[in-house]
């Protein structure tokens, strides 16, 4: 016969979970390892334990932090009152639930934002060269670099005077020498090799192929009748 004086025991009378990721079923469990008065007997439990929560979370990856944060865990849901031997230390009660430390942004005021700041690091490390051929060399190859930037951004040719003008922003003046010579004569263009062998003069019409002999005929034989 049923008893139907049972009292039902509700969730909501029941204590808090408190890691609801292992379920109540498991804080049970860690309450009754507490209870445990031998505690060699009570480090044999708590590793079962453990195992058990891992298999809650079958995806996680085996590896040496996710081992290390299930045992943070069984702490946490045993109130830092739990005297086992842990194969890590207990974590400090403080720690839980403390927000990180905001991460500090950088303070660099980027004066032309689509070269972005590494620009302005080159342009200043070329205006500090000694040496004016050098200094020139460095300039030509960071406006070649800036007209590349621009070629992203709009799929367009930029004209050489833009990318000038923009350099001697970010130099404040210190490179105005040399735009202004490159703008008078422009940009000096990237000299391109060719090499010398023999097949690759695109005008050679002797009937031959780079390897010196005659060229072969790979047309298809017409079918025979």
């Amino acid at each position: 016969m049923i008893d139907t004086e049972k009292k039902l025991t509700y969730n909501s009378a029941r204590p808090e979970i408190l890691l609801r990721d292992y379920g109540r079923n498991i804080q049970k469990m860690v309450a009754f390892v507490k209870t445990i008065e031998d505690r060699h007997q009570r480090s044999r439990y708590a590793y079962t334990l453990v195992e058990m929560m891992k298999q809650i979370n079958p995806i996680m990856k085996e590896s040496e932090e996710y081992n290390q944060k299930v045992w943070d865990d069984l702490f946490i849901i045993a109130g830092f009152d739990l005297d086992i031997d842990s194969p890590y230390p207990k974590p400090a009660k403080e720690n839980i639930g403390r927000k990180p430390r905001l991460l500090e942004y950088s303070t660099n005021k980027i004066r032309i934002r689509h070269y972005g700041h590494n620009i302005e690091v080159l342009i200043e490390k070329a205006a500090s060269l000694e040496d004016e051929t050098e200094k020139e060399n460095a300039v030509v190859s960071i406006a070649r670099l800036m007209k590349s930037f621009h070629y992203i951004w709009n799929k367009e040719t930029v004209d050489d005077s833009l990318v000038l003008n923009n350099i001697d922003i970010l130099s404040r003046g210190k490179l105005k020498e040399i735009t202004d010579r490159l703008k008078e004569g422009g940009l000096p263009q990237l000299n391109q090799r060719r090499s010398s062998g023999p097949g690759n003069n695109p005008g050679n019409s002797n009937g031959k192929h780079s390897g010196g002999g005659p060229r072969k005929n790979f047309s298809r034989n017409k079918p025979r009748k």
